[in-house]
């Protein structure tokens, strides 16, 4: 027996894939996997068969014709093949994430190309033809991604348009990760959290002190729960961003969150005692709010204690004055988006931000 791929079109009807693969089936020719594309033309069914060794690619095309398949495409196959094409998809978007320069290769063994290459601009705008598909590279250019058959289909560029997304995720996540240099030379690294975060958060919250605590969360002395900080670990809408010692996985010694509600978002910060007053929380809050105004939102609110000092001055140095409301002891900072920052001199010398990749946006306290 032989491996084939076999891509036909039929009528997009009840009944005739059966008839197609009743034509096969007499002709022993075993269908290990199928996918159907949908297209004007009718639906486009692409097989994966086991075929006696006698069959030729044109004994294969006569059994897709006499079942009423049209345009009939066929090749052999090799045993990779086997792997159904969800399987393959998430493989290739396993290697993306774990190398975001492999963005080519990876559209490339996507979609069985010939050649891909990357122009510094698109030609057009993102879409195919036939056997050429154009696609944006979100780091800046475009790939042309060509291959000799079969025609590309709308759910392959759907495919292809999913992955090019995962990729550009993948670098926001990187170009979002910075080291931040403190004035006694102490280096932290500022990168968005994850799920996988959550036992060195729960140790942070451990560390700090009941004041501390009441101060970032306004209601009680104690850390919350183990589900409310899952939650903000990884808001529905929002980020959360950590300051980490060393290299990512070190001990986390800060946390700040942006909630988003609309077109506001809610932004807290929680500083372990030890590392107050070095210009973390000022680092971290700026970075909340390049990603309040990428987003966008139209404005970021605060609400914090009256006597924390230390909250309202690092509101401050944003430079971008906004409404204060006072409600007993709580007060309210309204940090508006939509209009640059008022220049506002730093009390203290800030420390210094290298990111680790040229596209990361610089940070200081």
């Amino acid at each position: 027996m032989a491996l084939w791929r076999i891509r036909a079109t039929v009528d997009d009807r009840p009944g005739y894939l059966a008839v197609l693969a009743a034509s096969l089936a007499l002709r022993s020719v075993n269908i290990l996997a199928v996918q159907v594309h949908t297209t004007e033309a009718g639906a486009v069914d692409d097989f994966l068969v086991d075929a006696p060794d006698a069959m030729t690619g044109q004994d294969l095309v006569a059994a897709v014709e006499r079942g009423r398949g049209r345009d009939p495409w066929v090749a052999r196959a090799e045993a990779r093949g086997l792997a159904d094409q969800p399987t393959r998809t998430l493989g290739l978007a396993n290697r993306l994430v774990r190398d975001p320069e492999s963005l080519g290769d990876v559209l490339g063994g996507l979609l069985g190309a010939t050649s891909v290459t990357w122009r510094p601009s698109g030609e057009g705008q993102p879409g195919f033809r036939r056997y050429e598909m154009w696609l944006p590279d979100p780091a800046g250019g475009a790939f042309e991604i060509v291959r000799t058959a079969p025609d590309f289909t709308p759910a392959e560029f759907a495919r292809a348009q999913a992955i090019v997304e995962l990729a550009a995720t993948v670098g926001r996540r990187a170009a979002d990760q910075v080291t931040l240099v403190l004035t006694d030379g102490s280096e932290l690294t500022l990168r968005p959290a994850t799920g996988d975060d959550l036992p060195a958060v729960l140790a942070l919250h451990e560390r700090c002190s009941a004041g501390t605590l009441h101060s970032r969360y306004l209601g009680g002395s104690s850390a919350p729960s183990r589900s409310l900080l899952e939650r903000l670990l990884e808001p529905a809408q929002g980020v959360t961003l950590l300051a980490v010692l060393g290299d990512e996985r070190g001990p986390v010694v800060a946390m700040a969150n942006l909630v988003a509600e609309g077109e506001i978002g809610e932004v807290a910060l929680l500083v372990e005692d030890a590392w107050q007053r070095r210009g973390i929380g000022t680092a971290l809050l700026r970075r909340l709010v390049a990603h309040a105004g990428w987003a966008p939102y139209a404005a970021l609110i605060a609400h914090t204690r009256a006597d924390n000092t230390g909250m309202l001055r690092t509101l401050r140095r944003l430079g971008r004055p906004g409404p204060v409301d006072r409600d007993g002891d709580l007060v309210s900072v309204t940090v508006p988006l939509t209009s640059p920052p008022a220049a506002v001199p730093a009390p203290v010398p800030p420390p210094s931000v290298s990111p680790r990749t040229p596209t990361a946006p610089a940070s200081s306290a």
